[in-house]
């Protein structure tokens, strides 16, 4: 995992997001910016700069 990689993240409450890693932590703490919100049936919204403090889940 490096800086500039893509990430496609599940976050706890069942939301999905992809973009671009900016920074981490040794806690988990990620923040991810250019992202997009991967909605049902595909549907995708643009919504920025996610900063994650919580669990998530990472897919490479």
């Amino acid at each position: 995992l490096d800086f500039f990689s893509i990430l496609s993240v599940k976050l706890n409450g069942g939301r999905h997001v992809q973009g671009i890693l900016r920074g981490f932590d040794p806690f988990m703490n990620l923040v991810v910016d250019d992202c997009l919100e991967m909605g049902p049936g595909g549907q995708q919204n643009t919504i920025g700069m996610v900063v994650s403090t919580s669990s998530v889940f990472l897919c490479c």
